[in-house]
């Protein structure tokens, strides 16, 4: 039974789509079955893993609203045991479209449980808001995985975002974890970097990974291939780092279980 992660982060640019496409891309490259969800009206994640988001092209938007079959949807990647269910362009317009519904919060949740059975893990790449769309996604998840750009204003709306997620586990009974913080766009050089990540793993409340995701020219042209960087350049600075939070992720699961 997967365990579904949602990546999330109200501020854009944290390299959020980033983590979700090379994280995944690695737990799958270490034996595990991954999904990746586009849950994005952007469709970054579904372009970086070279899809386009094409307006007759069925996505995650025809998944909730039952218009198409997990099995319709389901894309494979590059990589054996990575699968994406793509963003489309109607998913901007499921804000509005779900407004009125009953459970309006649970969409993904139902959609997921229908094929989590089948993965190790599961991950939803939300847009950076705190929408409908984010909530169906947290909802969704079993735990919230928050990347941080070692910048002072990335901190800001940190406290929103937990504070949603309490809310969320006091009014829908959920038991949603905080998986913990990604330092992300990290470079040792800059003294200021230096200074709030180690603000952050003094003062953050949960779990900051060890793995700090460096400033990477990899990282960035990547997606322009439509592909995970271990793909593009395995040996660059940002795919190393990657691969040690994937295995930091795994031996997370191993303790729990121990």
């Amino acid at each position: 039974m997967a365990k579904v992660f949602a990546v999330c982060n109200q501020k854009g640019g944290v390299a959020k789509t980033t983590t979700s496409v090379n994280l995944s891309a690695y737990l799958s490259l270490m034996g595990k079955k991954v999904l990746l969800v586009d849950f994005d009206p952007q469709a970054n994640a579904t372009a970086s893993l070279g899809h386009l988001a094409k307006e007759d092209q069925a996505g995650i938007y025809h998944g909730i609203l039952g218009y198409s079959s997990p099995e319709e949807i389901i894309l494979p990647t590059a990589l054996f045991n990575h699968h994406l269910i793509p963003a489309s362009q109607g998913l901007a317009g499921a804000l509005i479209e779900l407004v009125d519904q009953p459970e309006r919060e649970s969409f993904l949740r139902r959609f997921i449980n229908r094929i989590r059975h089948l993965y190790d893990y599961i991950f939803v790449d939300l847009p950076p808001s705190l929408s409908l769309l984010t909530l169906n996604g947290l909802v969704a998840s079993d735990e919230v995985l928050i990347p941080i750009q070692c910048e002072y204003l990335s901190l800001e709306g940190l406290g929103q975002l937990l504070e949603t997620v309490n809310l969320i586990n006091r009014n829908l009974g959920k038991n949603i974890k905080i998986a913990g913080a990604v330092l992300t766009m990290y470079d040792k050089n800059r003294e200021l970097n230096r200074e709030v990540a180690q603000n952050i793993r003094t003062y953050f409340p949960h779990t900051v990974f060890k793995s700090e995701i460096p400033r990477c020219d990899a990282l960035a042209e990547a997606p322009s291939f439509g592909r995970p960087v271990v793909l593009y350049d395995p040996k660059a600075a940002g795919a190393q780092a990657y691969e040690k939070l994937a295995r930091e992720i795994i031996e997370s699961e191993k303790r729990i279980i121990e």
